[in-house]
């Protein structure tokens, strides 16, 4: 596998597609030409030219050749990817919708589909319809059995302990991020890193292995490097693969030590609080409290907790202090080991290794 590991091809797709063993990857990310269909050349009110897309490589004589080639690079997709793998691909209206579409008859397993909404778009100069102001992505599965990976933790965390939600806030790609030569960009649309980040960040670990069948400019492949995740690329653009070697040349790898994320929940042992108590790990009486010590509450010796008139479990008594109809005791409460405030979350690992 090392062969197809931090590399990257100058290449059809559809070509090197054959040359890759199957179930590869576990994440594709996917950002085809768009069959934008512009027919006429675009200007602003002042009679300027705006520099669209209108290049060679995002041109289709029709919907049906459009097709095809979306259903032959997806099917390559699918047998690529790892069992509990998944992709995510990005389109506009012009279309997103023909590439759900194949996905369903691939049986790929639709997860979310997420709008990326620019907060500085591009202007709609002739005022004949809405400002296109946002593109969308959708992400699936290899299959509906598939355990695919999100780091939903990490992703709260992100955004300040708040659910990450389905639409994106981020800018087009502009600023010394944008590539440019000669004073033009380089590629027409390449994709800000930010994006790339929170997809890399929500659905791999360290160490995981990604692909990209359009490497454009190589945002994947570079993001995929700063993270520590291995990296396969293809593009089929001579100029395009050129500025994307020397960007991921210069590219330098986020200290490893800094990489790990939040381990979810779900993917923590079920362990009882009583079995603690059991155990002798923590006493009946002993007290617990929140993390700024205002709450105070008491061990009983069948494991559950007294607080005032409160008493139940640690998540039941937890949830009623906050005003919730349910809440995770194991991250509220703490216990005093030694003089110091410790979670009693870190008494689970514990557990598990007496056990």
């Amino acid at each position: 596998m090392s062969k197809f590991h931090n590399k990257i091809i100058n290449g059809n797709c559809l070509e090197e597609f054959k040359r890759i063993p199957d179930s590869s990857f576990d994440l594709i990310f996917a950002d085809p030409p768009y069959n934008m269909q512009i027919g006429e050349k675009l200007t602003r009110p002042d009679a300027s030219k705006v520099n669209g897309v209108n290049d060679k490589w995002d041109q289709f004589s029709s919907f049906k050749h459009y097709d095809v080639f979306c259903k032959a690079w997806l099917t390559e997709c699918k047998r690529i990817l790892k069992d509990n793998g998944s992709i995510w691909v990005i389109g506009s209206y012009h279309n997103i919708f023909r590439l759900g579409y194949h996905l369903q008859n691939l049986n790929y397993w639709l997860l979310n589909d997420v709008i990326w909404r620019k907060n500085n778009p591009m202007p709609n100069f002739r005022g004949t319809r809405f400002t296109n102001a946002h593109e969308t992505l959708i992400w699936a599965s290899k299959s509906k059995k598939s355990k695919y990976t999100f780091n939903y933790q990490s992703l709260k965390c992100l955004n300040d302990d708040l659910q990450m939600r389905s639409d994106w806030i981020f800018p087009i790609c502009n600023g010394r991020e944008r590539l440019k030569k000669n004073g033009k960009k380089v590629h027409s649309t390449q994709k800000p890193e930010a994006l790339l980040h929170r997809i890399i960040l929500a659905t791999t670990n360290k160490g995981d292995s990604i692909f990209d069948p359009f490497l454009g400019t190589g945002t994947t492949a570079v993001v995929a490097k700063k993270l520590g995740r291995n990296y396969y690329g293809i593009e089929k653009e001579r100029k395009y693969f050129k500025a994307a070697s020397e960007r991921i040349k210069k590219t330098k790898v986020i200290n490893d030590s800094y990489l790990d994320t939040i381990e979810n929940n779900k993917s923590k042992p079920r362990v009882p609080f009583g079995s603690l108590v059991e155990l002798g790990m923590l006493k009946p009486g002993t007290s617990l409290f929140d993390a700024k010590k205002k709450i105070n509450a008491k061990i009983m010796a069948d494991g559950s907790i007294k607080y005032k008139e409160s008493e139940g479990s640690i998540h039941k008594v937890a949830a009623k202090i906050m005003g919730a109809d349910s809440y995770n005791g194991w991250t509220y409460w703490h216990y005093n080991l030694n003089g110091s405030t410790v979670l009693i979350d870190s008494l689970r690992q514990k557990f598990i290794t007496q056990k």
